[in-house]
């Protein structure tokens, strides 16, 4: 990369970036035809499926890192899903990676038309009106929910419907009055789990047994009532604008990263995870934790 950086929205160099991607489209044709590797050739876009998921993830996980090295490489794994997909679509002679392209460029056109046309946008909630309003023309669409696709993860899904629902004015008038019913979805799950004791969270007391759930029905209401809550939490994000699944995946490598700290720490004292009590854990638990904030207060005196 240039020291200098250029001007944002400037293209790549029309000739290079025609070299390159040319010669990696060359590429990945020669592993799907007869002189090239069995298991490209073998693969369908159904096949593939899997992998485009797990890459797409590895690049989340790399954005997140905040490493340039790392986001190129996972960029170029999921450009490969991608050029790989409209190879195999050429193979069946279905359509080639140069309509893909066609297409994707028309309709980022069309869908921007205050930038590409004559419409005017004061602000982006105006551009997401004009982007809902051209895509449901263009999909015929007759659901305000259609469109959003069923395998999104499920926080992430929840979030959006939510969100189409609030679009057509169908959401609570104050925000904070989802504390209310969340309140209300979690009395539904007690409800449902019997007669729980109120038990402050601690660890100085002998581990109990969980009780298996052995009613078919009962397990498919405390199910149904467990999604309530979820799907309440993921409106209380939204209305306070947080990704509700970049929240649960940073609650995932905060509490990974303080677990291991509970592993390094143990080894330290010569035991095994499996040797410590409860106790113990939970004291190097707390350390990892004091340690993490200390970090980010000296990163930003104001984060505490």
């Amino acid at each position: 990369m240039n020291e200098s950086a250029p001007r944002p929205g400037t293209p790549p160099d029309a000739r290079r970036v025609g070299e390159v991607f040319i010669e990696f489209c060359k590429v990945i044709a020669k592993l799907r035809s007869p002189e090239g590797c069995p298991w490209d050739r073998e693969q369908t876009m159904k096949t593939i499926k899997p992998y485009t998921l797990e890459e797409t993830y590895e690049l989340l996980e790399a954005i997140d890192s905040d490493e340039n090295g790392a986001i190129q490489e996972e960029l170029g794994d999921v450009l490969l899903q991608v050029v790989l997909d409209a190879q195999i679509a050429a193979d069946e002679n279905r359509f080639t990676i140069v309509e893909v392209i066609e297409g994707i460029t028309r309709k980022m056109m069309e869908r921007h038309p205050h930038v590409f046309g004559d419409a005017q946008a004061k602000d982006a909630a105006e551009v997401r009106q004009h982007w809902e309003r051209v895509k449901s023309k263009e999909k015929d669409r007759h659901s305000v929910l259609d469109g959003i696709p069923p395998d999104l993860p499920a926080l992430a899904r929840a979030s959006r419907i939510q969100k189409k629902a609030a679009s057509v004015g169908y959401d609570f008038p104050h925000r904070a009055m989802l504390f209310d019913k969340l309140r209300e979805e979690i009395s539904e799950l007690r409800d449902e789990l019997g007669d729980l004791p109120e038990i402050p969270a601690a660890v100085d007391m002998a581990p109990v047994p969980d009780t298996p759930v052995d009613n078919p029905e009962l397990q498919d209401r405390i199910e149904g009532e467990l999604g309530d809550v979820l799907f309440v939490l993921a409106n209380i994000a939204r209305r306070w604008g947080v990704n509700p699944e970049e929240a649960l995946r940073r609650a995932n490598r905060k509490f990974a990263f303080r677990f291991q700290e509970i592993e390094r720490g143990l080894a330290a004292r010569g035991k095994t995870i499996r040797e410590a009590t409860l106790q113990e854990m939970e004291e190097l638990y707390q350390e990892a934790k004091r340690k993490q904030q200390d970090a980010t207060t000296k990163l930003d005196p104001h984060s505490s």
